[in-house]
């Protein structure tokens, strides 16, 4: 039987070669000696090195996907109030891990590790959100908060701003930039769906600490 300690042990030792060298040059052989065990050992716990990146991406988005899941059986909770609490967990542990390592002194290696990581993430979000948020907006439009045809294409929208917003790397903006397309989106998504104006300003809180 697997032992989850040695588990969690591999992945935070993987967590911390990620603060001082680019993930492309990370073996199984240095993650087992940062995590103290033999080579052998990793692979019965994982097939590969993008398996152990996979699991550590999937762990620090535990919480989110938790809250996700939560939350969109919570009907009794306004659709658009479900929504800005999934986005701001999702907000919380991605910063939490992307800051991990950002005073290192390899500036190069940092910005590397950090535009892989991102895109992973952008992945692991948009795939792993999308039935939860999906199934609230279709709560939104039974009860008739939200008129709109395609929830699961509104959820996915939301998602991929969402994850751009958590992303500068792929497209770098200012602050005032970011609030902007914010505002946008939340006025696109208000007049798309129907609501009156102002109902998503849950919504457009949460998604200003990007």
């Amino acid at each position: 039987m697997p032992d989850m300690k040695k588990y969690e042990q591999i992945l935070d030792a993987l967590q911390q070669l990620l603060e001082n060298a680019a993930i492309q040059s990370i073996s199984v052989s240095d993650i087992a000696k940062q995590a103290g065990m033999g080579k052998g050992s990793i692979y019965y716990y994982f097939p590969s090195k993008e398996a152990i990146l996979d699991a550590l991406i999937e762990r620090n988005y535990e919480l989110p996907l938790k809250t996700a899941k939560k939350l969109a059986a919570q009907t009794e909770i306004s659709p658009f109030t479900r929504m800005a609490m999934i986005l701001q967990a999702c907000r919380t542990s991605s910063a939490a891990f992307l800051s991990r390592g950002s005073t290192d002194s390899s500036a190069g290696t940092n910005a590397q590790n950090s535009a892989f990581l991102q895109q992973k993430y952008m992945n692991h979000l948009i795939s792993e959100l999308k039935p939860a948020l999906t199934e609230i907006i279709k709560q939104g439009i039974e009860s008739g908060e939200i008129h709109f045809e395609y929830p699961a294409a509104l959820a996915e929208i939301v998602l991929i701003v969402l994850a751009v917003k958590l992303n500068n790397t792929f497209l770098s903006s200012t602050a005032e930039d970011s609030e902007d397309t914010i505002r946008g989106l939340v006025s696109l998504l208000e007049k798309g769906t129907g609501i009156p104006e102002g109902t998503l300003n849950y919504l457009n809180m949460s998604m200003e600490l990007l």
